[in-house]
């Protein structure tokens, strides 16, 4: 009886977590750019890559969906980077970025839950935002409907977020998405963020 309660606890501690309301991310598909949000402040703005197919959440579609989501699961906690997932378990396998040939899902997983009818499919399309070897394709069009990183960026931004956080993906600049963004500004040496790209 003891054992089994001990071990509930453990499975609440680890699953009933408070969810990240303090951080925010959105992903512009027009810019392929996204911008990680701490309390209504632009902390980061990185590259990524969107589907190279279209936008929409249909099943069995490549496109990357749009609207409101939320983080539902980190999966690959201390992975070196470039260490390989297959269906969300590491291979064993690492993969140097721009290896040729080679495209698999890398380093982190932050799997996407929609919150709306418009994305509705995404837990289920396993719509992540990811790390991918192809990093000279970053900030162009080029996934199959995930959102992709730099090892180096989703390892950033993967320690910052936690489940829960919300994610927007709009198909516009990010400035009409972030009010407190000005563009012009946003890429400037004075800006305060810590890890604007620039």
């Amino acid at each position: 009886m003891i054992r089994s309660y001990l071990l509930l606890a453990a499975v609440c501690l680890s699953s009933c977590a408070a969810p990240d309301t303090r951080h925010q991310i959105v992903v512009s598909t027009r810019e392929q750019k996204l911008a990680l949000i701490d309390r209504g402040n632009v902390l980061a703005i990185y590259p990524v890559s969107t589907s190279k197919f279209g936008l929409g959440d249909w099943r069995g579609s490549r496109f990357t969906p749009l609207g409101k989501m939320q983080i539902a699961e980190k999966i690959g906690d201390n992975a070196a980077p470039g260490t390989v997932f297959k269906d969300r378990r590491r291979t064993g396998e690492i993969v140097a970025p721009d290896s040729p040939g080679r495209d698999p899902i890398v380093t982190r997983i932050l799997w996407l839950r929609g919150l709306e009818a418009q994305n509705a499919n995404a837990f289920g399309r396993d719509i992540y935002i990811h790390g991918t070897p192809e990093e000279r394709l970053i900030g162009t069009p080029a996934s199959y409907g995930c959102i992709r990183m730099r090892s180096s960026d989703i390892i950033q931004l993967y320690n910052i977020v936690g489940t829960g956080a919300a994610v927007t993906v709009v198909n516009a600049p990010l400035a009409a998405a972030v009010p407190s963004l000005v563009s012009a500004h946003s890429m400037a040496d004075t800006n305060p963020a810590p890890f604007v790209m620039r």
